[in-house]
């Protein structure tokens, strides 16, 4: 399963490079059991099941026709509701937001936790951005454990890169969309990049492994404000 129901694009290739260097980064940590975490998010899933949620079809369209179509949601853009960012990873090799999404139904919860998931082309195009239901309706999340879970399911926006981080550093595609994505994100909600978190940063959790550039995506985000 997802490490929570356990979450884009730099401009010259040297940047990309920089961003996979696999920065060594010691993460003491406690890894929560697949039970307890799925029990922690089906209590804090209060959201409604849609009553349709959109053709897995319509939202992989969405996300090729590129980020303007992720922010073409049925509700309005809420930016009142978001004050953060969650970057999670999957806790698998491989998967898809379809594969995710049934993950966190055999959970308890009323679907996909995350706004966003991130392929790795396993499963999903490598790069390629999915935008879930809860994003679409702009309703919270379902996806983070801890003392602020919370707090940080209705006002965060999780973003999934599927793949285990503490596994196997994530593709370049992967990387590249994640940047992007958050910096769209920080434009059209106003949040500052001291509010971007990794779910590590937040909660007794790994996730995304210590496999992701931490540093270099920070100095990413800070360079091309």
């Amino acid at each position: 399963m997802p490490e929570a129901p356990t979450p884009p694009a730099p401009d010259h290739h040297d940047a990309r490079s920089s961003v996979l260097s696999r920065t060594q980064v010691v993460w003491g940590v406690l890894v929560l059991s697949m039970t307890v975490v799925g029990g922690l998010l089906m209590l804090s899933d209060t959201t409604p099941s849609p009553a349709t949620a959109l053709p897995a079809a319509l939202e992989t369209a969405k996300a090729d026709r590129g980020l303007d179509a992720l922010f073409e949601t049925t509700a309005s853009l809420d930016s009142d509701r978001w004050s953060a960012v969650v970057i999670h990873h999957s806790g698998d090799p491989s998967g898809s937001a379809d594969s995710i999404d049934n993950q966190h139904r055999d959970q308890g919860l009323r679907g996909l936790g995350y706004h966003f998931v991130i392929g790795n082309g396993r499963g999903a195009e490598d790069g390629a951005i999915h935008a879930g239901y809860r994003w679409d309706a702009q309703l919270p999340g379902a996806h983070a454990i801890g003392p602020d879970a919370d707090a940080l399911n209705r006002h965060a926006i999780a973003i999934c890169l599927v793949g285990n981080g503490n596994q196997k550093a994530f593709t370049d595609a992967q990387l590249a969309s994640l940047i992007a994505l958050v910096e769209r994100l920080q434009a059209e909600t106003g949040i500052a990049e001291r509010d971007v978190h990794l779910h590590t940063d937040v909660a007794p959790t790994a996730s995304p492994g210590r496999h992701f550039p931490a540093r270099a995506f920070r100095a990413m985000l800070g360079s091309r404000g």
